[in-house]
């Protein structure tokens, strides 16, 4: 059942769309991720559920109520700022009470949430202490026990890791996450970062230009992309350009350069001028073979977990994602035959790949 719906959202800034005709609905205890590059809308939309900009055009409804005229206090929203927004002049239980000074909650009470949701963030012990003498990481816990002290029917995060070190998002990644699903409260995450929405989402709307361009469940917007941006935004992809030269009742034959490969797709006529996607871990280095292309190492590159390897081919350059198993894969220059199964390859219209 829906609890927060985007019914048609728009905003215009003189003549540039930030956001062109929005409509989501997300469901009570949902953690949805708003993900896209930089300017396809995502914060402007999230300041709009917020309060802080008002929209164009459209509703916000929140369990049924229209909240879209009310101030940002009135709806009941916590949010956490990508720069945390913490008072440096106040303590850490006085920055996470400071919502809850504003809403007049008596003194007992509130000394007693401020204590609870430190707890719920591991802080325990760290009231007395300011901004300056917090780690990153620490900092932001308080921004996030500022939001959820309130006890918000909605929590909005506006990319709060983007100031994290690797290793500390990745812990905070998994820390929210079972915040997120111990106190079951709705949330919506604005993130650049595929991994982060991955890790962490129920459903990721991917946004291009104002618009949603997929909703999804992360393996399924990973694994069957709706557009060629989706494709190549969300993890990396290879893309092959090619000709639809037959059709069969579960898999197109496309010409790519001088081979044709089997595509499990039904949509398309014969003639149709597609792009043919697939990832780089779903291919693999072997030692020959029908179907095999050969091609010959440009580039390796050595990432820990895994191995990622450009290789030059007849059918252009692909990348290849290797894992470590603790021998290195071939050098550079060397030659080598590359391998997919059919089932790993992705069919999208060319024309769509610009728009």
């Amino acid at each position: 059942m829906t609890f927060l719906q985007l019914d048609s959202l728009s905003k215009r800034f003189g003549d540039f769309n930030a956001v062109q005709g929005f409509s989501l609905d997300v469901a009570r205890g949902e953690f949805i991720s708003l993900l896209g590059p930089s300017g396809c809308g995502k914060t402007t939309t999230l300041q709009m559920i917020a309060g802080f900009v008002t929209p164009s055009a459209g509703r916000i409804l929140l369990d049924g109520r229209d909240i879209s005229p009310l101030a940002p206090e009135k709806r009941g929203m916590g949010v956490v700022f990508q720069s945390y927004a913490l008072f440096a002049h106040m303590s850490v239980a006085e920055n996470v009470g400071f919502g809850l000074d504003m809403r007049k909650v008596p003194r007992a009470e509130r000394a007693k949430r401020i204590q609870q949701t430190l707890s719920l963030v591991r802080l325990e012990g760290l009231d007395k202490r300011y901004p300056r003498e917090l780690s990153g990481g620490q900092r932001q816990r308080v921004a996030i026990a500022r939001a959820l002290v309130i006890q918000p029917e909605v929590l909005l995060l506006d990319e709060p890791m983007s100031n994290l070190d690797a290793k500390l998002r990745e812990e905070m990644h998994i820390e929210l996450r079972a915040i997120q699903r111990q106190l079951g409260i709705t949330t919506i995450l604005v993130t650049h970062d595929q991994v982060e929405a991955m890790t962490m989402s129920d459903r990721i709307a991917v946004m291009h230009g104002g618009r949603i361009v997929q909703i999804a469940a992360p393996l399924d917007a990973y694994e069957r992309p709706e557009s060629p941006f989706a494709s190549t935004f969300l993890g990396r992809t290879n893309a092959l350009a090619g000709t639809v030269l037959e059709r069969k009742p579960h898999c197109c034959v496309v010409r790519v350069g001088a081979r044709t490969v089997h595509v499990p797709h039904d949509g398309r006529e014969v003639g149709d001028a597609v792009n043919v996607y697939v990832r780089p871990e779903k291919l693999r280095l072997t030692a020959g073979g029908e179907g095999a292309l050969p091609g010959r190492i440009r580039t390796r590159l050595f990432l820990g977990s895994h191995w990622m390897l450009e290789v030059d081919s007849v059918l252009g350059t692909f990348r290849v994602s290797q894992p470590n198993i603790g021998t290195p894969p071939p050098t550079e220059g060397e030659a080598v035959n590359v391998a997919w199964s059919d089932d790993d390859l992705r069919i999208l219209d060319a024309e769509a790949s610009h728009g």
